[in-house]
């Protein structure tokens, strides 16, 4: 036979299993990516060393950490200079000398026709010729001692056209050696005859030679001996001073100690398959260990998808900020590290958490990161440490009452100023009353508090959106009764709203009573009946000339008005856009309970036969409270309503109603699953009935004027 109810059971349990297997998948996946930017941010970590500041006078030894090699420019620069003064002068024939030498020569030969006869085989033509090869060569003929020669040499600097001359005394006694090179060179056997050679040579051998210095080929040379000399490098064993105490910083120190941050660097081998897997492994126990830590101590954020995605978003937020704090700090070599020397990065991730999760889970967030940040930066570890968990301490005390967003802004003063004594005690401690580094610290701890401020602000709006979750700023908001919904209810079902007032008074009792959130249940109890906006006259309370419309309507139909308050309060906080947890207080306040009094109704006109009446019809369809809060506000709303029917109000008659009241709740297995204990009910009973008894007092009689 078909059973539509079994099989719309096992339809329900089988979406609720994908359900599960889907939640795990996104959480073992949210946990990767975790653990992949905790890797990252523990692996890739700045090398932090001694900064020292040129012409400054060091405090301390720096010592060598492991062996390196440096650029040594003063090594360099010698060895420059010394391969610069290995080329000496370098001469050439003066240009005007030798066009003079080269015009005379033509107009001897036009003048003593007598050439003929000695070259008889040889033309003018080629003779001009011959003098013009001649010219070209004198003209880039260079001069140099044998020192500049051997040094072009090793230069591998073309030298073929450069010639020897002994000394600077003698530079302009040129020897035969050179005609005799210069006939073989410009005048060659196989292109001039062997007489016109001699006679030309013989002409300009002759002359008394003026040589003049080459200046810019001078200056050339020696700029290219200079940059033949590579960049010299000092081995520094490991162990070895670096610098010591009083000695002032030069070029050299700044230059030895970058050199030991990238051996350093180099021997840790980042990309090595052994030091990345144990980068991987460490970042995989800490996210191993924060997991089963708020799977025992706050499992409810744990079966969150959504607030558990939050505390992994603002967490690897807050640790990008930090190494992107430190990046800048370090960029290009500023060092602005040795002047922003204990950045504060760890309250943006305390305030955010404690207005979003609560100031537990912003706690433990809060040591955690600072002692993961602490580690993971180049930082003076312990006064970093110090400063950033006193500060975040401080900012979740402050931020446990935050209320409106302006005061995001007095909090984070408020932590300024907490952080004073604690930079002034690091002054002390370095002997040390004000100087010119505590100033440098109050001012970046107010820029970084400012900053967060800003930051927090306007990332607060976004995170609530994004991850639904509903802060005391926006209740303070909803609570305001300008509200549109608030303001329709005041107006068009003023018994309604004067009923929601007074649930919320005793909601908020009974949950500052037992620690849950009892301005949630202020707030959302002024919205947990909107649905009654449709049919206002429906409801006793807003029934004021007393007839009752429900005289006209059957039992059955009566019930389905009531009910549908829900579903239509439902419709219209969706259309309002309220909160998604507004919306479960709407749709959970009655949980699946009995409309009573018109069943029995049903039953009266069934001659008293229950079995002829379907209770289903008369239930509402829930679901069941699945918070404290939501809870809270089932029995206050049940409480108000019950407690109007009284004739007398005392405390005895109060206590009983109540505890009748949440008995037959606790019995209908209403508060199953929203884990309030027994403890708790006790206690919940306790608060409602004192606040009960103050919406409830009586006035004492005055008597009429006479």
């Amino acid at each position: 036979m078909h059973d539509p109810l079994s099989e719309q059971s096992s339809f329900r349990r089988a979406w609720r299993d994908w359900m599960g297997q889907a939640f795990i998948g996104w959480r073992i996946l949210l946990g990767l990516i975790f653990v992949a930017m905790l890797t990252f941010f523990l692996h890739f970590r700045e090398i932090k060393v001694e900064v020292l500041e040129i012409n400054s006078i060091a405090q301390q030894y720096v010592i060598a950490q492991v062996p390196f090699d440096f650029p040594d420019d003063e090594l360099t620069l010698v060895l420059r200079q010394q391969a610069s003064r290995d080329v000496g002068s370098v001469y050439q024939f003066d240009s005007k000398q030798i066009h003079q030498m080269v015009n005379a020569f033509e107009e001897h030969l036009i003048r003593d026709p007598s050439w003929r006869k000695t070259l008889p085989k040889s033309t003018f033509e080629e003779v001009y010729e011959a003098v013009e090869s001649l010219e070209e060569y004198m003209l880039e003929t260079r001069f140099a001692d044998s020192r500049t020669l051997q040094k072009m040499h090793e230069m591998a600097y073309s030298s073929d056209n450069f010639y020897e001359v002994s000394s600077e005394k003698n530079r302009e006694l040129i020897d035969a050696s050179y005609w005799n090179h210069l006939e073989e060179v410009a005048l060659p056997p196989s292109r001039y005859p062997k007489d016109l050679a001699n006679t030309i040579l013989l002409f300009f051998s002759r002359q008394h030679w003026s040589l003049q210095q080459d200046i810019g080929l001078e200056r050339r040379l020696k700029q290219y001996a200079q940059d033949s000399v590579p960049q010299q490098y000092t081995q520094v064993l490991a162990g070895s001073h670096i610098i010591d105490p009083g000695e002032k910083v030069t070029l050299k120190h700044v230059m030895m100690l970058q050199a030991m941050k990238n051996a350093l660097g180099n021997s840790r081998n980042l990309w090595s398959y052994p030091s990345m897997i144990g980068s991987v492994l460490l970042s995989l126990m800490i996210a191993l260990l924060t997991a089963v830590y708020l799977k025992i101590y706050h499992a409810e954020l744990f079966r969150s998808f959504r607030k558990l995605t939050l505390l992994a978003v603002i967490a690897i937020l807050t640790l990008l900020l930090a190494k992107a704090t430190e990046f800048i700090l370090l960029y290009k070599g500023h060092n602005l590290i040795e002047v922003v020397r204990f950045p504060l990065v760890v309250p943006f991730a305390s305030l955010l958490l404690c207005v979003l999760l609560g100031a537990r889970i912003a706690l433990f967030s809060s040591i955690f990161l600072s002692v993961i940040i602490s580690v993971g930066l180049t930082f003076e570890y312990d006064r970093f440490l110090i400063l950033n968990l006193i500060a975040s301490m401080c900012t979740i005390m402050f931020a446990r009452s935050l209320h409106k967003r302006k005061e995001v802004f007095e909090v984070c003063g408020k932590v300024f100023l907490a952080c004073m004594p604690v930079l002034f005690s690091f002054n002390l401690v370095s002997n040390t009353f004000v100087n010119v580094d505590l100033l440098a610290d109050v001012m970046c701890t107010f820029g970084f508090m400012t900053v967060t401020a800003i930051l927090v602000v306007g990332l607060l709006p976004l995170f609530e959106t994004t991850f639904k979750v509903v802060t005391d700023m926006t209740l303070m908001e909803y609570m305001d009764p300008n509200n549109e919904l608030l303001r329709r209810l005041s107006l068009e079902a003023p018994g309604t709203y004067q009923h929601c007032l007074v649930v919320g008074t005793l909601a908020e009792a009974a949950a500052r009573a037992i620690g849950a959130n009892d301005l949630f249940c202020r707030v959302a109890t002024l919205y947990h009946d909107i649905g009654k906006l449709f049919n206002p006259h429906y409801f006793t309370e807003n029934q004021l000339g007393g007839f009752n419309i429900h005289q006209l309507l059957t039992p059955l139909e009566s019930t389905h008005v009531i009910i549908s308050h829900v579903s239509e309060g439902e419709a219209l906080a969706k259309k309002y856009h309220l909160p998604q947890s507004f919306i479960d207080v709407i749709r959970e306040h009655h949980g699946t309970t009995l409309v009573y009094y018109f069943y029995c109704k049903q039953i009266e006109q069934m001659e008293g036969d229950a079995s002829k009446v379907n209770e289903k019809l008369f239930r509402y369809p829930g679901p069941k409270p699945h918070t404290k809060e939501s809870a809270l506000i089932m029995i206050a709303d049940t409480v108000e309503a019950t407690s109007r029917s009284l004739d007398e109000v005392t405390e005895e008659i109060l206590q009983d109603m109540v505890d009748k009241l949440v008995s037959e709740k606790a019995e209908e297995g209403q508060f199953d699953e929203c884990q309030l204990t027994f403890e708790e009910l006790g206690t919940v009973k306790k608060a409602i009935v004192r606040a009960l008894l103050v919406t409830r007092h009586l006035r004492v009689k005055y008597p009429s004027r006479v």
